[in-house]
């Protein structure tokens, strides 16, 4: 196995029905770039396929391929010119079309041959595939795969295995045949004049150890266009209202839907982002919100266990089939890992927004245990200085615990990292509003211990104030987290922006915070950078360090609209709906932190994923907020 590096994604075309998946290049093919191939769950099922044709079985042509389009997240098209063939006018008249249709473990392509001809067309079509057993997280780290697969040819069907995965590739009229590691499906093809002819072939995925499985639940998600309102709002409303829909998945044997947190890496449950996308969902379909929080409260902790972070009434961060690791980053995560801070407040503070969005009482009143055991984590956990922190007791497992957990991305305004444990600025306004949000639900269901909440919240909010206000040359805004001496790290982030709407800044507070996001250091008319301009590890290209991401933009917003800043609220919009067009409205996970006055189409960030379940959901909280009432 040799090792490589991540694979960039911007270039690279995504179709999917979650948990199954197809990057390819632009004109359809796979295999050129380090990401393509037809994946089921955590395998790379298919590394490559190579289209060609002929008038005979010695002469082979690539097509020219001119087009493609998305008819959903889940079948694509890709259009072709097949020259050589008819050349008598500049205009060859003979076309093929390449649709790709994706399924939970299935993928079919159809080649439909298309001729404006007078006369017959007799041709032969070629699909090279080649077969793959690689896992997900070697293609990730761009390392080579090693597994060995069996095959077993029977006519137009082959059966292929690798462990407990297997893949049946079935191309109904070809002739199958073997040429080293590749199959050759091979269709003598006749196309009757000003007529058309359809072949096509399918793979049948199967890996028994995925922990998540696709939904067979038809969803109708749509949101009425609004007179007046930007159209770019309801093309990117289409687009993420597909691609989450095509991000739904549940556990085995239990009905209950969540988001993946995205594609290609992440199609799995992750609690902070499912959550968050819940939530930002909320406004479309508050039965998402319902089923994820169940999701997680039947994962969430009850034993201490540091090896995968599990504390008592503490929420999930991430669930896999298998241990990952991540080569040269010295990272090796259990397969049911609970390393974040944030998830169990965002818990709370979810049960509590879906009961006043509608979700039943019964169901809530089922969650309130989990709900009570989650608030005695978040409460027993505050440090001596009585906030929620973090570390990694493992040596192996994630540095940073909150949303931005890459290892560089807490740091101080000459660039210099801080020291854990951490104490993230947001996590406290996550945990603020957790505790007064539950205290609210408690009073509506008549239930008891909403005081003993609330007046844990306002120490909260008075050890805040005291200990979290930093003043720069940039102005005076909450620090983006204490260090492990209690010392608050003084870069300007868009963690600030997080604590918008949550109640633990008060409204002057709350405006002089806006007002910093909204000037030119952060909002770079592409939406909001996740670190200042003035700051020494700023880099518009750094995933957590001055890039911009849909999520994070809106969840500012979203507080901004919430505290009453509609002003503010709507520059940052209007950065996300100048960026949104730039990804063809599939908004990717990040993108780069240039400013909007330097460039006139925001730069991909390379190795971003997409779609990506809270990028999507963003569009949601930009619907919300331009069409409210002024």
């Amino acid at each position: 196995m040799t090792a490589g590096l991540q694979p960039f994604l911007s270039d690279a075309v995504a179709v999917l029905r979650a948990p199954t998946q197809v990057w390819s290049r632009p004109d359809g093919e796979i295999g050129a770039g380090a990401i393509d191939g037809v994946f089921h769950g955590d395998t790379r099922f298919v590394r490559a396929t190579r289209v060609r044709y002929g008038t005979d079985a010695a002469t082979h042509h690539a097509p020219e391929w001119i087009s493609r389009s998305m008819d959903s997240a889940s079948d694509a098209r890709f259009e072709a010119l097949l020259r050589r063939l008819d050349d008598r006018t500049p205009d060859p008249k003979i076309r093929l079309t390449r649709r790709r249709l994706v399924a939970d473990g299935r993928m079919t392509e159809e080649f439909t041959l298309v001729s404006h001809l007078e006369e017959r067309v007799d041709l032969t079509l070629e699909v090279t595939v080649t077969p793959d057993a690689t896992p997900m997280q070697l293609v990730k780290s761009g390392a080579d795969g090693d597994a060995s697969i069996e095959r077993t040819l029977s006519g137009d069907a082959v059966e292929l295995t690798a462990g407990e995965a297997s893949m049946r590739l079935l191309a109904s009229g070809a002739e199958v045949t073997e040429a080293g590691d590749d199959l050759i499906l091979t269709w003598r093809v006749t196309c009757p004049p000003r007529s058309s002819v359809t072949v096509s072939w399918r793979v049948d995925l199967d890996d028994p150890s995925l922990v998540v499985r696709g939904t067979t639940r038809q969803v109708d998600w749509a949101l009425e266009p609004v007179e007046g309102i930007d159209p770019r709002l309801f093309r990117w409303l289409r687009q993420a209202l597909d691609d989450l829909d095509a991000l739904r998945l549940t556990l085995p044997g239990n009905p209950d839907e969540f988001f993946a947190a995205g594609a290609p890496w992440f199609f799995t449950l992750f609690g902070r982002d499912s959550l968050w996308a819940a939530r930002l969902f909320l406004s479309v379909d508050p039965g998402m919100a319902a089923s994820t929080l169940r999701v997680l409260g039947r994962l969430q902790g009850s034993n201490a266990d540091p090896a995968t972070a599990e504390q008592p009434g503490k929420i999930a961060h991430e669930l896999r089939a298998g241990t990952l690791t991540m080569p040269g980053e010295g990272i090796s995560l259990p397969p049911l890992y609970y390393g974040t801070v944030d998830a169990t407040p965002l818990w709370i503070t979810l049960l509590a927004e879906a009961h006043g969005a509608g979700m039943p009482e019964a169901e809530v009143r089922d969650l309130l245990p989990t709900m009570h055991d989650a608030l005695d984590w978040v409460i027993a956990s505050a440090n001596a200085d009585g906030f929620l922190d973090y570390v990694d007791e493992t040596g192996h497992g994630l540095s940073n615990q909150g949303w931005k957990d890459s290892g560089d991305s807490i740091q101080w305004r000459d660039g210099t990292l801080a020291n854990g444990p951490i104490a993230l600025s947001e996590v406290q306004g996550y945990a603020y509003e957790a505790a007064v949000r539950a205290a609210d639900l408690l009073d509506a269901l008549g239930e008891d211990g909403a005081e003993r909440l609330r007046s844990w919240a306002a120490d909260l909010r008075d050890r805040f104030r005291e200990r979290f206000w930093v003043e720069t040359p940039e102005g005076r805004y909450p620090a983006i987290a204490l260090d492990r001496d209690g010392r608050p790290v003084d870069t300007l982030t868009s963690n600030a922006g997080h604590l918008l709407g949550t109640g633990i800044l008060d409204r002057d507070e709350e405006r002089a915070v806006a007002d910093l996001l909204v000037g030119p250091s952060m909002s770079s008319g592409f939406g909001l950078r996740t670190m200042s301009t003035d700051a020494g590890g700023y880099w518009p290209l750094s995933y957590h360090g001055g890039s911009v991401w849909a999520h994070d933009t809106a969840i500012v917003a979203r507080g901004m609209a919430r505290a009453g800043l509609a002003h503010q609220s709507r520059v940052l919009v209007g950065g996300m709906l100048a960026a949104a067009g730039a990804f063809a409205y599939r908004m990717p996970e990040l993108h780069a932190g240039d400013a909007a006055s330097d460039v006139s189409v925001p730069a991909p960030y390379p190795a971003a994923c997409r779609p990506q379940a809270w990028s999507a959901a963003a569009a949601v909280v930009c619907h919300e907020i331009l069409t409210a009432p002024r």
